[in-house]
C-alpha cells in the first residue's frame, strides 16, 4: 500500500490536472462553455435523454441543466421536445448543427492532446488511459451520497442564559 507521502503527491498531481482542463477549455469556441461542451458530449455518447437524466449524469441541479439546455437550444445545437410519457418533461436531442459542433469540439481536443503529448509513446498514452479509467472506477459514482465524506458533527445547542453560570467582571472587562 502507498504511503502518506505518495498519497499527498497524488493529491497535488490531481489538483494540477486543473491546468490541463483549463488548457482544453481555452480551445472551445467563444459561444460554447465547458458545461455546454459537456452536455453535447453526453448527448452524443448516450443519445436522446430527459433533462432529469442529463442533470443526474452532470451531477448538477436541474436549474443548471436547464440553463445549459436553453443555451444550446438558442444556438440550434439541441432541440427540446415534450416527453411522450410525461408531457411535463422534456427530451433533449442533438440537431445536425449540434452534431457538427460536437465533431468540431472533438477535433479541437484531439489536436491539442496530440500536440501536447507528441513525445509520448502509444504505450504511455494507453497506460495513462488505463490508469485514469481505473482511478475513476475506484471512486465509483461520485454523485452518490455513499461516496461523500461524512458531515462533521453538529455543534452542541447553545446553553440558555438562565442555565449559564454567573460571571464576575471587573470594570476593565465590562467594555
Amino acid at each position: 500500500m502507498a504511503g502518506q507521502a505518495q498519497y499527498e503527491e497524488l493529491a497535488r498531481q490531481l489538483s494540477a490536472v486543473g491546468a490541463v482542463k483549463r488548457d482544453l477549455g481555452r480551445i472551445l469556441p467563444q459561444d460554447c462553455s465547458a458545461g455546454s461542451a459537456g452536455v453535447l458530449a453526453l448527448l452524443g455518447r448516450h443519445g436522446d435523454m430527459r433533462m432529469s437524466a442529463l442533470s443526474e449524469l452532470l451531477a448538477v441541479d436541474m436549474s443548471v441543466t436547464s440553463r445549459h439546455a436553453a443555451h444550446l437550444a438558442d444556438r440550434g445545437w439541441v432541440e427540446r421536445s415534450p416527453d411522450p410519457a410525461d408531457k411535463r418533461s422534456r427530451i433533449l436531442h442533438l440537431t445536425p448543427e449540434g452534431r457538427t459542433m460536437l465533431a468540431e469540439l472533438s477535433r479541437r481536443s484531439t489536436e491539442l492532446l496530440a500536440e501536447r503529448l507528441a513525445d509520448w509513446t502509444d504505450a504511455e498514452i494507453g497506460r495513462l488511459i488505463g490508469l485514469l479509467t481505473r482511478l475513476r472506477a475506484s471512486f465509483g459514482d461520485c454523485r452518490t451520497i455513499a461516496h461523500r465524506p461524512p458531515l462533521p458533527p453538529a455543534p452542541p445547542p447553545p446553553v440558555p442564559v438562565s442555565e449559564q453560570a454567573p460571571t464576575t467582571r471587573t470594570p476593565a472587562q465590562a467594555t
